[in-house]
């Protein structure tokens, strides 16, 4: 059949009417019943999958949480190193309280060379440890207890010299330490100033669940911003503690969609497996250095077709040819059945 006859007879069939009447065998059909049939299966199907492989649903990770935690690695009693950790978001020595950009002004913590990126962008998340986890909550706190806001009243009060005694000679404390008695923590004798009656406020708040509200307190209607319980958490160790179980840690690959121990972004892999090999692993830089070296990697891609030599590859190792083997085979031979011989080699 040459290439003209084959055309007249596809032409021919396109005339045909879509509507012309069926003159075969017949037989009855409900398309209701059939509908139900395939609702009620396909929904016993999806619940029970549901059960069986559906993603487990980890509590959240709360300050509350974090204070009220009995293990033996975040202190002697329930909510020592949230006091802790609390105590160097007063005095200022915190992670997030000394990290710079975007939180503090300054200079920024990643640079590559000469560019600074952190620095160029500035402060445009502000956050002061001191009074945005401990004074400004505690103050909330202060409007229905009397000691409290008179705690508040002698620490403000003092000199920063002052306030940097208390908090050294608390911290100090603190750390041997080793129980609570009605709600308060049992220390040494010593000068602690109103941080005692500060902290074991702010405790009682994070033990209760409203601290986690205070941070969360928002002007908009819907409270979503995260950012500083979050800071608040990561500054102790129980978050990276979290993390570790989970292998989600900088040097364990991690990177995670659903919870628990299913698999998460596979296509953020090539993402991760920079944070694994040198010189990433031994630099302060590593954040900026992969986000520089991933874009480099993008341009690659989105140019690939302009690049001389890469854009050859396929043509050199041919795979696609496996992989639409049977495609290639049936056009080779339309093409042999309409006379039109070989088709042309696919250049690169």
């Amino acid at each position: 059949m040459s290439a003209t006859v084959a055309t007249a007879t596809l032409a021919e069939a396109s005339r045909q009417p879509d509507n012309a009447e069926w003159n075969g065998p017949k037989r009855p059909y409900d398309l209701v019943k059939e509908f139900v049939l395939a609702l009620v299966v396909v929904a016993l199907l999806a619940v029970g999958l549901a059960v069986l492989f559906s993603s487990p649903d980890d509590h959240p990770v709360t300050i509350q949480g974090w204070s009220t935690n009995t293990t033996s690695a975040y202190g002697n009693f329930p909510g020592q190193d949230f006091v802790a950790t609390a105590m160097t978001e007063l005095d200022g020595s915190s992670a997030t309280a000394t990290y710079g950009p975007p939180y503090q002004s300054g200079a920024g913590s990643q640079q590559i060379f000469f560019l600074k990126p952190e620095q160029w962008l500035g402060q445009h998340i502000p956050v002061d440890t001191a009074n945005d986890f401990v004074l400004a909550p505690l103050r909330l706190q202060a409007r229905h207890d009397a000691a409290l806001a008179a705690a508040l009243a002698q620490w403000d009060a003092a000199s920063s010299s002052q306030q940097s005694t208390w908090t050294t000679n608390y911290e100090k404390a603190l750390s041997n330490a080793t129980s609570v008695q009605d709600g308060q923590i049992v220390l040494a004798p010593g000068d602690y100033g109103p941080l005692p009656v500060m902290m074991d406020s702010l405790m009682a708040m994070a033990q209760s669940g409203a601290l986690d509200n205070a941070l969360l307190a928002s002007k908009s209607f819907y409270g979503t911003d995260y950012t500083k319980p979050l800071l608040y958490i990561a500054d102790g160790q129980y978050l990276a503690d979290k993390a570790d179980a989970q292998h989600l840690s900088g040097d364990q690959w991690g990177m995670m969609n659903e919870t628990g121990n299913y698999p998460g972004q596979a296509w953020l892999w090539l993402y991760t497996m920079w944070y694994q090999v040198w010189p990433f692993t031994h630099t302060g830089n590593a954040d900026a250095l992969v986000w520089a070296l991933m874009m480099l990697l993008t341009l690659v891609l989105l140019f690939l077709p302009l690049i001389p030599g890469l854009r050859s590859i396929p043509r050199w190792i041919p795979v696609y040819k496996a992989i639409w083997r049977n495609h290639y085979r049936a056009l080779d031979k339309e093409l042999q059945t309409a006379g039109g011989g070989a088709r042309a080699p696919t250049s690169a």
